[in-house]
């Protein structure tokens, strides 16, 4: 397919930095080559010797002092080349996307690493988005991806959803006012991609069914647009088979995965990925290039000293005791909901994430009782106007997390939010 067609102006003029190529060509060459080329600091004047960080099975991991001065040194944009390689290896295993032996102008799987999942949605969202342009969007929706792409001065088309992700007729009724072949007028501004979170979604903690992203592909192909496939909570998927992803159903490369570890690994050190077709991926790095350079190198180092150690089976006996512990907070809110809320409010049990979606009876916008009203009664929560398009629009639902808070504390919170509820509606 025709990557190309997709990015701004911008996207296009990008060049790459002779001084980034310096950089990963020095990476991959001999200890005997002498560089005069680069502008890098010497590591022999950083403070920083050596480090050990204890994990919670008692076991360490070690850094010692050549690691580290390959930790603090400027790395490779697109990552760390030992990191990339180890995430590709588990991108095959979980997904095994079709374009893995495609050509590199065909769409080849390519990857990088960013700065968190956010840095990498915000980057496709700039070489993807042009004033003027529709973009196809779950409503609701997650804030931050609201505060990255509204700026670009688009339209956002938001997708019904239900608890089951976006609804395929939903998404044939918006596409109707084009045809399949006004994809190729740019003045007829045919959606160019669509923004999806498939699994435990932020905030509705809606999961797409393995059938709805299959028809959603085909709309996807019928209409030539490409799906950003936004999955932090993939790993917290709280049943087994794990649904399939966009990304292992991509026979055409059209498909941009945003992976996360900051759910599973820590979210303070900023480590996520971006999986899709290599001429989309290659504009993403040289915008980092002129950014951010890479991400944190120390990082990367340090995270992938804890996947060597466990390899792709270890990451994933990790990941399953951080599912048994969501779960069950899940199944300790459902309770709690169960317990205070009956009458008062609907749900659905979300099968993966961290968030409970709650529409209030009886209060047709709910942003004052919660920016308001819940403070005094000392529970917090997100009103439902924060993940609308428009967010002037009123929202009668509640985002309530149990990622941090104990059982009993998620009981106490409900009590208390079930408490201004009956008060509002006196």
């Amino acid at each position: 397919m025709n990557h190309t067609r997709f990015l701004t102006a911008v996207s296009a003029a990008r060049q790459p930095s002779p001084i980034r190529a310096m950089t990963d060509l020095l990476m991959r060459s001999p200890p005997s080559v002498i560089s005069l080329a680069g502008g890098a600091p010497n590591p022999d004047t950083f403070p920083f010797k050596s480090a050990s960080i204890t994990l919670n099975n008692g076991t360490a991991i070690e850094i010692g002092e050549t690691l580290m001065k390959k930790a603090l040194q400027y790395s490779a944009t697109p990552g760390v080349p030992e990191l990339v390689s180890w995430l590709k290896e588990l991108q095959k295993k979980l997904h095994n996307p079709p374009t893995l032996t495609y050509s590199p102008d065909k769409g080849q799987m390519a990857m990088c690493v960013t700065t968190g999942s956010q840095e990498g949605l915000s980057k496709v969202f700039d070489m993807l988005v042009s004033p003027g342009d529709n973009v196809l969007i779950d409503a609701p929706t997650y804030s931050g991806t609201l505060a990255a792409v509204k700026p670009l001065g688009c339209n956002l088309i938001g997708v019904p959803t239900d608890q089951h992700g976006i609804i395929p007729q939903a998404l044939k009724e918006i596409l109707s006012r084009w045809r399949p072949e006004d994809v190729a007028l740019p003045e007829k501004k045919a959606p160019k991609i669509l923004y999806t979170i498939p699994n435990g979604g932020n905030p509705t903690g809606a999961s797409l069914t393995t059938e709805r992203k299959t028809e959603i592909y085909k709309i996807a192909q019928e209409y030539d647009f490409l799906i950003v496939e936004d999955d932090p909570y993939y790993f917290l998927q709280f049943s087994k088979p794990w649904a399939p992803s966009f990304l292992s159903m991509d026979i055409d490369g059209r498909v941009i995965r945003a992976d996360s570890m900051s759910k599973i690994l820590s979210s303070g050190l900023r480590i996520g990925y971006l999986t899709g077709p290599k001429p989309l991926i290659d504009r993403v790095v040289l915008h980092m290039q002129a950014s951010t350079l890479h991400t944190s190198a120390f990082t990367q180092i340090m995270i992938l000293q804890l996947l060597q150690q466990w390899g792709v089976e270890g990451f994933l006996k990790h990941v399953d005791s951080v599912i048994q512990f969501y779960r069950t907070q899940r199944d300790a809110m459902i309770a709690s909901a169960d317990k205070w809320l009956t009458g008062l409010a609907e749900w659905h049990s979300p099968t993966a994430g961290m968030f409970l979606w709650m529409k209030i009876h009886g209060v047709p916008d709910t942003h004052q009782l919660i920016m308001l009203k819940a403070i005094s009664k000392e529970v917090l929560l997100v009103p439902g106007s924060a993940f609308n398009i428009d967010s002037s629009e009123p929202s009668s639902y509640v985002r309530a997390s149990f990622s941090l808070s104990t059982p009993e504390q998620i009981d106490q919170g409900l009590e208390r939010l079930a408490s201004l509820i009956i008060a509002e509606r006196k």
